[in-house]
């Protein structure tokens, strides 16, 4: 398979690889090869010929860029591709030839080289996952207790810690990486029902070759042949989908706190990456641009797959070319959103002393919340709420800290001032006291989150 370089830009080559035309290829191959063993061994077809095919079933012994040419004309992948092999086996053995693809169809050889190629796709996902998710998890544990500001619609909202927030963006992975493996286990199945999903013209022999071809292969056996029905396969897909957008967001968190005038956050630098043709002192997040990129463009591959469930009788037309074509695609998206982002939490530079200042820079009204509800106890949430919203005003309008001017309020109002001693109005607007909520949910995650890893 060939991407254009804006495709390649964003990809992983060892996933571009998996769904190039010499993979794909050898993939149908070792379809074909294992059909061959097994109508052999189940006494279908002639020993001889098995081997006489299967000798031959090696993608390097065949053009494959004029098989994927002549895949145009033919409206299949498999009709080149099985021609070629009958040609190639009838060079040394005619009779061979004559068994080749034996019982089986198109539809047969490609969904099973997909879902060969597949399989692997889903296991670089599975481990680049991992690595991310240790990458997350090591500095959600060292970020515990680091005061940053919180936010909402774009706004400050209250303090949480840096680690509350790296642990939100953990746990989707996490499950993302259980449900992927429940997908694969369902959707990963050998594809194998002949003409019209009965395998008639393997008789009584068809259930026995099922079994052998699943069994060399190391694929499931589907109850029957799933040539129209997708769900399986459209679930797992879906799955990437939804991984896609959870790296998405990631990505969209990352991208925003390494803005120079937030300064939170830093990707790693050096060696190119990240520089500007004209600028020499940007430092671009191309973690983050990858990531979200990768969000961009998986639901409209997503929809591909649901558009085209509803194929036609027993073989589709049009539906199932067009979700072949956007399958590897999520894939590819999706590998290289995780390798971006796995470089990045592996260097990634925690400018906590920058999180602590744009707390600082809001005067305490991100402490306005937690004053309010403490003066409740004594005067009314109402009251109370009323109280800091003016007080929130005048320090915007003055430029004092909030902290000054409850304290002036409280010490004004003898009732206040005998229920709160100026230590504890202090301790409202403490940053490590104010996120000790975020460092516990984060303490319990995190526990809970290795125990799954």
């Amino acid at each position: 398979m060939s991407v254009n370089p804006f495709e390649g830009m964003l990809a992983s080559p060892a996933m571009v690889a998996l769904f190039d035309d010499n993979a794909i290829i050898d993939a149908m191959f070792r379809f074909e090869a294992a059909l061959a063993r097994a109508q052999a061994e189940a006494g279908l077809i002639p020993r001889e010929a098995a081997s006489a095919i299967t000798g031959v079933c090696k993608a390097e012994l065949y053009d494959t860029a004029e098989i994927v040419s002549a895949s145009r004309r033919a409206g299949s992948l498999a009709i080149p591709v099985v021609k070629k092999l009958t040609e190639t086996v009838g060079l040394f053995d005619v009779e061979a030839a004559g068994y080749v693809h034996w019982g089986s169809t198109s539809q047969d050889v490609i969904d099973t080289a997909m879902v060969l190629q597949t399989r692997r796709a889903v296991g670089l996902i599975d481990a680049s996952l991992q690595a991310l998710i240790g990458h997350l998890l090591a500095l959600a544990e060292r970020h515990e207790q680091t005061p940053m500001l919180g936010r909402t619609l774009m706004q400050p909202a209250v303090p949480v810690s840096f680690g509350f927030k790296v642990i939100a963006w953990v746990a989707p992975l996490v499950r993302a990486r259980a449900r992927l493996a429940e997908a694969a286990r369902a959707g990963l199945q050998l594809q194998l029902g002949g003409a019209v999903g009965t395998l008639s013209s393997m008789g009584d022999k068809a259930d026995e070759v099922v079994r052998r071809v699943a069994a060399e292969l190391e694929l499931a056996v589907a109850p029957s042949a799933w040539h129209t029905q997708r769900d399986s396969w459209a679930v797992l897909g879906c799955e990437v989908g939804v991984l896609c957008g959870s790296l998405g967001k990631i990505g969209r968190d990352l991208s925003l706190m390494v803005q120079a005038e937030v300064g939170e956050l830093a990707e790693p630098s050096g060696k190119g990456r990240g520089g500007s043709s004209a600028m020499p002192h940007k430092r671009n997040p191309v973690s983050s641009m990858i990531a979200l990129s990768a969000s961009f463009r998986a639901p409209q591959r997503v929809a591909t797959l649901l558009a085209t469930m509803p194929q036609e009788h027993e073989r589709g037309l049009g539906d199932w070319q067009a979700e072949l074509a956007d399958w590897p695609g999520l894939f590819i998206a999706a590998h290289g959103a995780l390798l971006a982002l796995e470089e990045a939490m592996g260097g990634l530079e925690v400018d906590a002393a920058r999180m602590l200042k744009n707390i600082d820079a809001l005067n305490g009204l991100v402490y306005a919340e937690g004053a309010s509800l403490a003066l409740a106890e004594a005067i009314g949430r109402k009251q109370a709420f009323a109280l800091l919203e003016t007080l929130s005003r005048q320090v915007v309008t003055s430029g004092r800290h909030l902290r000054e001017l409850v304290i002036e309020a409280v010490e004004a109002d003898a009732a206040l001032k005998s229920r709160f001693a100026r230590e504890r109005i202090e301790s409202w607007f403490d940053a490590r006291l104010a996120v000790s909520a975020a460092a516990r949910i984060t303490r319990q995650n995190l526990a809970a989150l290795r125990a799954t890893v």
